[in-house]
């Protein structure tokens, strides 16, 4: 027996070193043939190799006669594109690689990108909902199912994971970030990367991802999309780029520079972020894309006079692929045969493009994921939307439930759902949905249906009426105030229940691209229902639907019982249905923190302390300290915070010393015991302060978590260990490491309520 686990160890150890070198005799092949084929290309066929374009036609019919899809038409025939967008169906992408395989000279396949977000057919959460289940597994398998449809739809690029940390509700994308915390946002940052690529381009199954926006769209001034920003270099060191650092460690085939600037330079035209950090310091080689026309728009910013100039800023800063401006198209030939940009700057970006549509295995077949059998089967399949389901249920957070209204029995009850967000199957499905089919999430009123027997007496009303008009792409809502209609409706049948569930919150097209906010209450006429049904029943449950983090005061002074339940996608009302009734006991924590109102925000966790903070221990009686007169300093909801059917106690935080050198390692470990009736998931956050830097120092950083199950009156000893690495950052001269000093360690349930003891560093 012995002999025999040797034997198989033994073998698990050559495999493993005979993959490491066939990746190495791959990586060298793959090398070789990019190089043999750009020995081949003339300058406009590289230049090419650098456009992407969006599909303005179904490649399956006839072209538009209109000037621009022809002049696009010509110059795939001829060469002259490396990658469209907004190509879709297996049968129009494979019109499309025709299209340039053959008839341009060298037949070099088209990278087919799309916007595959969270879903392609089949609809995950929106990804801030997927960071509420601080579980890997759930970005990693929807990422999965995401690649599964969109490659067998021709698609082999996706414009994902968005990383952009976001502290400010105001600004629309933060539905499609991973939320406030760079360690929380790199932990599933690197799922959704792995998800997508899986551990091999070159099955038809995955996709390439691209890690955006490089660098700090999410810090747009006044939370207003496509805005100013102005940062410190040791907040995007510190604050920005974990998770870019991540993406890039894990593979991932590209990065999308962003619309803003860094210190005054359009991040396109920045050679700090793209040749000195990016592919300098982490050495990364993937290539990089720009943003929808972001390259052009550096004329916009004021920092480009023309296009020649645009296209040489671009280029040498190491941007190397042009969406959708034309400035490559239009520039680069002249930059070239003057000789201000040498051809080794041209060649590298060509190199970089044409190295991983080689990964993609494009070349071998550029037709390997335009499969109509396979696209048949795999949209909407009961696996894919199984992953769904599940992916859903860990994603809603439950805010609130005074006197254990929920989880609501599945008999004998009558349950009044109101609100037109209860009824509906189309705001489910999120912003940023691809291709999603319209009306095809299950609502909230039929997943309560499909959950209770028949003897319990589920009634429906809209009650409000959100928006109106054409939800497809509204840049504008109009929402509804005044039309108070259905409102008795709504009363007579609370009056009748034994609970109401109220769905309140946004539209789906309320959050997004270009749909910041002045406001983030509740809008319309939702709060005047709300205050009315409380007249006659007062057991309320409110399943919140948002794309961002709301200010809700009214909601938390009010209503007994609140599930944070974002846009769940394709089986949204059978996974909130699974947790109203208690199939499913909620575990998700916040990604963001909820703000009292707008006024603070931008507002996060990890904030310094300032000279005058909350609490200034030296001038206990100090009237001017940073503070509102109307309002409290903290949020409504912390970050990290999240509620069970059960309950949980901390208790017995200990360190295994109270000093450690730089070459130690520490361990915190801390009591968790279920102290409800139900099983339940607690996620074990640690937090760890460094009182004193060369810099000022955030009041706590979240530096590892654990997910446990107990059962009623389990206990468990949870432990995390602190190295030197958990205690280093990027110092006052941008070097990464460690300084001696006092640190504080912190474990609880969310960032606010913590236990807490200290230790030090020492050299």
């Amino acid at each position: 027996m012995k002999s025999k686990r040797s034997l198989v160890l033994l073998v698990l150890i050559l495999t493993g070193y005979m993959n490491g070198i066939g990746a190495e005799i791959k990586n060298g092949r793959t090398a070789e043939k990019v190089d043999s084929l750009l020995s081949k290309m003339t300058l406009a066929e590289k230049i090419g190799q650098l456009n992407l374009y969006a599909g303005g036609w179904e490649f399956t019919g006839p072209v538009p006669a209109d000037a621009n899809n022809q002049q696009k038409y010509e110059m795939i025939k001829s060469g002259g594109v490396g990658a469209m967008l907004n190509v879709l169906t297996a049968d129009g992408t494979r019109e499309a690689q025709k299209l340039a395989v053959e008839n341009s000279r060298l037949g070099i396949p088209l990278l087919i990108g799309y916007d595959v977000i969270h879903g392609y057919q089949t609809m995950m959460p929106i990804p801030l909902g997927q960071a509420a289940s601080w579980e890997a597994e759930v970005a990693r398998q929807g990422a999965q199912v995401a690649a599964r449809e969109a490659s067998a739809s021709g698609v082999n690029w996706t414009f994902a994971p968005m990383m952009d940390i976001v502290r400010d509700a105001r600004w629309g994308r933060m539905m499609e970030s991973p939320g406030e915390d760079p360690y929380l946002a790199s932990y599933m940052s690197k799922a959704w990367v792995e998800g997508f690529q899986g551990g091999d381009l070159s099955n038809p199954e995955t996709i390439a991802a691209c890690a955006k926006h490089f660098a700090a769209y999410g810090f747009a001034e006044a939370g207003r999309d496509y805005n100013t920003v102005d940062i410190s270099m040791q907040t995007l060191y510190n604050m920005v780029l974990p998770p870019f650092k991540t993406a890039s460690d894990a593979g991932v085939a590209s990065f999308m520079n962003s619309f803003n600037e860094i210190g005054g330079v359009p991040a396109n035209g920045s050679e700090m972020l793209q040749r000195k950090l990016l592919k300098g310091e982490w050495n990364y080689q993937g290539f990089v894309v720009s943003d929808w026309g972001s390259i052009g728009e550096m004329i916009t910013h004021g920092y480009a006079a023309d296009t020649l100039e645009a296209g040489y800023k671009a280029l040498t800063a190491g941007s190397d692929m042009d969406m959708e401006a034309r400035v490559y198209e239009n520039s680069l030939e002249a930059l070239v045969t003057s000789e201000k940009i040498d051809m080794s700057v041209l060649d590298d970006a060509v190199r970089r493009v044409l190295t991983i549509k080689y990964d993609l295995g494009l070349f071998d077949d550029p037709y390997r994921y335009c499969d109509a059998d396979r696209e048949k089967k795999e949209l909407l399949s009961k696996e894919n939307l199984r992953i769904a389901r599940e992916a859903a249920r860990k994603s809603i957070v439950l805010l609130k439930n005074e006197n254990n209204l929920l989880p609501l029995s599945k008999k004998g009850q009558t349950i009044a759902v109101i609100g037109s967000l209860a009824g509906s199957k189309d705001v489910p499905l999120g912003s940023w949905r691809a291709q999603a089919i319209t009306n095809s999430a299950v609502s909230l009123v039929e997943g309560i249906q499909n959950a209770v027997d028949k003897k319990t007496q589920v009634t429906f009303t809209n009650g409000y009426n959100l928006t109106q008009g054409n939800r497809e792409f509204i840049r504008e809502l109009n929402i509804v105030e005044g039309d108070q209609s259905d409102f008795s409706n709504a009363i007579e049948l609370a009056k009748k229940s034994d609970v109401v569930v109220l769905a309140l919150g946004e539209d789906c097209w309320q959050s997004g691209e270009g749909r910041s906010q002045t406001d983030i209450g509740l809008k319309g006429d939702q709060m005047d229902l709300m205050y009315e049904l409380l007249k006659v029943n007062k057991n309320i449950v409110v399943t919140l639907m948002n794309g961002r983090s709301l200010a809700i005061p009214e909601l938390d002074e009010n209503i007994p019982a609140i599930l944070e339940v974002w846009h769940l996608g394709s089986e949204a009302g059978n996974a909130i249905a699974d947790v109203l009734f208690g199939d499913y006991n909620p575990s998700g924590k916040l990604p963001v923190s909820f703000p009292r109102n707008v006024g603070q925000c931008p507002i996060y966790y990890n904030h310094k302390n300032g000279g005058r903070p909350v609490t200034n221990p030296h001038d206990a009686g100090m009237v001017f300290w940073s503070h509102y007169t109307d309002s409290p300093n903290s949020p409504l909801y912390p970050f990290g915070y999240g509620l069970s059917y059960t309950s949980f106690e901390y208790s017995d935080l200990s360190i295994s010393t109270t000093e450690m050198g730089t070459s130690d390692r520490l361990t915190a470990s801390v009591k968790v015991k279920n102290t409800g009736d139900k099983t339940g998931q607690e996620t074990v956050q640690l937090y760890i302060r460094d009182y004193v830097g060369s810099v000022t120092r955030p009041v706590k950083e979240l530096k590892g978590f654990e997910k446990v199950q107990l059962e009623p009156g389990e206990e468990r000893v949870v432990k995390f260990t602190i190295s030197n690495e958990t205690l280093s950052y990027y110092r006052a001269d941008l070097s990464f490491g460690s300084e001696p000093g006092k640190f504080a360690v912190m474990i609880g349930g969310n960032s606010q309520k913590t236990l807490t003891t200290d230790f030090r560093l020492v050299d």
